[in-house]
């Protein structure tokens, strides 16, 4: 099976989100956490997550990029676990059985989107709401560059 990790590159994600997830964390999409928001009034790092943030399931952060990664039953079970217990702790989910189910369809979504894609293939996403507020998402690789020459862009020079 594979899931989803995130991965930094560097700080600019505990720049731009309210809470950044870890390196290495198991994630998923997390778009439901914005299926209450109203699309006119989200604004600043919250914008930021709703439009670009993978969901870590450690720390329940966001991140900018996730990597596919291999991962075993244990791990799928362990997701599925925190997720559950974040939807019943935080959304008011009816039930642990329901909150089950949820998490179980959400990383079922992941572990499917995940099924045909090499390992460390790198993601980003752009969120969008569409003009009934319904949210849209589109799933990005990010190439790396391939022939990428680096120029000069200034040059240092003595006072003298």
């Amino acid at each position: 099976m594979r899931l989803l990790r995130t991965i930094r590159f560097d700080d600019t994600d505990d720049n731009i989100f309210g809470i950044a997830a870890g390196p290495d964390e198991w994630a998923i999409s997390g778009a439901f956490a914005f299926v209450d928001v109203d699309p006119e009034t989200i604004e600043g790092k919250e914008k930021q997550a709703f439009r670009n943030g993978w969901l870590g399931l450690s720390n329940f952060a966001r991140a900018t990029f996730v990597s596919v990664a291999d991962a075993g039953n244990d791990d799928y079970e362990q997701c599925c676990g925190q997720l559950a217990e974040h939807l019943i702790n935080v959304y008011g989910a009816p039930g642990k059985a329901e909150a089950q189910d949820a998490a179980k369809s959400e990383i079922d979504f992941t572990a499917d989107f995940c099924s045909n894609v090499p390992i460390n293939t790198l993601f980003a996403v752009l969120r969008e709401f569409d003009t009934q507020g319904a949210i849209h998402e589109e799933f990005r690789i990010i190439q790396p560059p391939t022939g990428l020459v680096h120029t000069k862009i200034w040059q240092v020079e003595d006072d003298a």
